[in-house]
């Protein structure tokens, strides 16, 4: 069984999921927000994509963690390594609910979880898949240093792809 880690940063705690984190996870999926990712999703899809978070950890070494923050305890949204038969290559996602916007909260904690992938998993390059329409995704993606890669495949032929090098 793999051990799920717990990352920090100046303002975060990166921790494993816990059932508590459904609620903030499911508000956001069922929502128009969610729609650069697919959504938005029912219930049942949005438990699919919730379980299949925390249980790629012990089918792949990686998954995702809530990004939380430190000094108030309140869960901020979420980055991930995801890897298994719906991801071509291993990719660094992240989700933040709509207060966390605007922080570096999404930049602090994927560039945590990068540098852990890179150091601790030794994956030696990283994938973000980003809706074209997704212009924030793509900065953020921009400013993590990841560049665009055309020739990669892609979950969804219409997905930017992003590559991050270790």
């Amino acid at each position: 069984m793999t051990t799920i880690p717990t990352l920090t940063t100046p303002r975060l705690t990166l921790r494993p999921m816990r059932a508590g984190d459904w609620n903030g996870y499911y508000r956001l999926m069922a929502s128009v927000r969610s729609i650069y990712m697919g959504g938005p999703f029912s219930t049942s899809a949005a438990w699919g994509m919730f379980c299949a978070d925390h249980a790629q950890w012990n089918l792949f070494g990686c998954g995702a963690l809530m990004i939380e923050n430190t000094a108030s305890g309140e869960c901020l949204g979420q980055v991930g390594i995801n890897s298994g038969p719906l991801f071509p290559e291993f990719e660094l996602g992240w989700l933040l609910y709509p207060a966390a916007e605007g922080h570096g909260f999404a930049f602090e904690a994927a560039s945590a979880l990068r540098a852990w992938s890179l150091d601790v998993r030794h994956i030696e390059t990283l994938v973000s898949y980003v809706d074209p329409e997704n212009v924030r995704s793509s900065r953020l993606a921009e400013r993590l240093g990841a560049t665009l890669d055309t020739d990669a495949p892609r979950p969804d032929p219409s997905d930017l792809v992003y590559r991050h090098y270790g």
